[in-house]
């Protein structure tokens, strides 16, 4: 099956790329080329990213583009609920691929602090989200059950979460898998974003967006919310 194949809304646009790596330099250039129109706006750009392993080359081939990095605002749309030096903090992964060299001027604004639970964890993300500047550019990847950012199927929370009118920034959410502890950014707060790109590799990628384009419950498949019109997709085999 190819991405062509996949009955996109009018307005959902669709790029195919060769391998990872091909993928993963065109999205660094694409989102470079945001980041510097709204500096060249604005003054400032903000960049939202999804973490995980699959960005990782995203991260360093954006991290060699040319930009004025110190004016860019760099935020994560979700984060596991780990310290910074964990294996799995999407922060740590951001810090050893992304805000490297001239990129380490970035002004970072984390998701995770070091609080009692999960829920005031939330809420003092909430807190500092107040202070993010409006989202240029938002990556987000997508899980084989349809989840995107920490928006899990069945979690606690998740009705909340994705309330298109929602004025809470940061919600605690569960995942299946481990570390379960998740914080992330609400559907409103991701939903404006100007430009919103979807970045996802193989087969099994696209089957799941095959069956969330064929359907309309947002609760049983999250991105569902987010395949609207100007969104981009990058696909690789």
């Amino acid at each position: 099956m190819a991405i062509s194949e996949v009955k996109l809304l009018q307005g959902v646009s669709a790029h195919e790329f060769k391998n990872p790596e091909l993928l993963a330099e065109g999205l660094a250039l694409n989102v470079a080329e945001q980041l510097r129109n709204a500096i060249d706006a604005r003054g400032t750009a903000t960049l939202v990213v999804s973490g995980g392993r699959s960005p990782v080359a995203f991260f360093q081939h954006l991290a060699k583009q040319a930009l004025d990095w110190s004016k860019v605002v760099v935020s994560l749309a979700d984060e596991r609920w780990v310290p910074v030096e964990h294996a799995d903090s999407n922060a740590g992964l951001l810090k050893r691929y992304l805000l490297q060299g001239a990129a380490a001027k970035a002004q970072f604004l984390s998701l995770y602090s070091a609080s009692a639970n999960l829920e005031a964890a939330a809420e003092q993300a909430d807190r500092l989200l107040a202070e993010l500047p409006p989202i240029d550019v938002l990556v987000l990847g997508m899980g084989d059950d349809g989840h995107t950012a920490s928006l899990f199927p069945d979690s606690p929370n998740l009705a909340q979460a994705l309330d298109a009118n929602g004025t809470r920034r940061c919600w605690p959410m569960l995942a299946p898998t481990v570390p379960h502890q998740r914080l992330t950014m609400s559907r409103a707060l991701l939903a404006s974003a100007q430009h919103k790109v979807l970045s996802i590799s193989g087969q099994s990628k696209l089957t799941t967006l095959n069956a969330a384009v064929a359907g309309d419950d947002v609760a049983e498949m999250p991105i569902r919310a987010f395949l609207q019109p100007t969104l981009e997709i990058y696909w690789c085999p």
